[in-house]
């Protein structure tokens, strides 16, 4: 088995650079800025940072960070729970870009968690990054009021793989009519639980 991969008859391949020279200019700098108090992770898929309530009504939402990354997330030590998230924007985009870049912004606000913004560039000044850092944490604060009578009615996790589920009804069998949580990943996963 070893042997056969071995001559390649697998198509992948290991990237020569996973990060840009752009985003290592600006990984140097965040080290410098995030010192011993943060850790610093690199491409975070943000599926992984959030989840959406009510799934079945809200598929849309789910396309939208589905297959999506932040540049880099910016995590407590310990628990590494996320503290900031870090885009780097380009100049002279598309209008369609543009757009993503706002989307990015809306969905870190809503969640409290300051996103920075940072226009791409070859170098980076720490007094820079830190004025572009006060203005996330302050647009968080402008905003808490907001999301402090939000209903925390998610849907729970798959028991079999994690996956977030999805209400539905039992169409046929001992169970029709009853309603449960089924997993996103069906029918490849048969996630399930009960609420009837």
């Amino acid at each position: 088995m070893k042997e056969k991969i071995l001559k390649g008859q697998l198509p992948y391949r290991l990237r020569e650079q996973f990060l840009t020279y752009t985003e290592l200019s600006l990984l140097s700098v965040l080290r410098e800025l995030a010192n011993d108090h943060y850790f610093i992770c690199p491409k975070v898929a943000l599926n992984d940072i959030f989840y959406i309530q009510r799934p079945n009504e809200n598929v849309h939402f789910y396309n939208k960070i589905f297959r999506k990354h932040v540049d880099f997330l910016i995590c407590e030590p310990d628990s590494l729970k996320p503290a900031f998230g870090v885009e780097v924007i380009r100049p002279n985009r598309k209008e369609e870009t543009r757009s993503a870049d706002q989307f990015m912004e809306d969905l870190f606000l809503s969640a409290g968690l300051p996103l920075i913004l940072i226009p791409s560039s070859e170098s980076y000044e720490l007094v820079d990054l830190l004025n572009l850092f006060q203005l996330a944490v302050s647009k968080v604060q402008e905003t808490e009021h907001l999301r402090e009578n939000i209903t925390l009615d998610s849907a729970p996790a798959c028991p079999q793989c994690g996956l977030v589920t999805v209400l539905r009804i039992h169409r046929s069998g001992p169970y029709t009519g009853k309603r449960y949580y089924g997993c996103m990943n069906a029918p490849k996963c048969n996630g399930t639980i009960m609420v009837d």
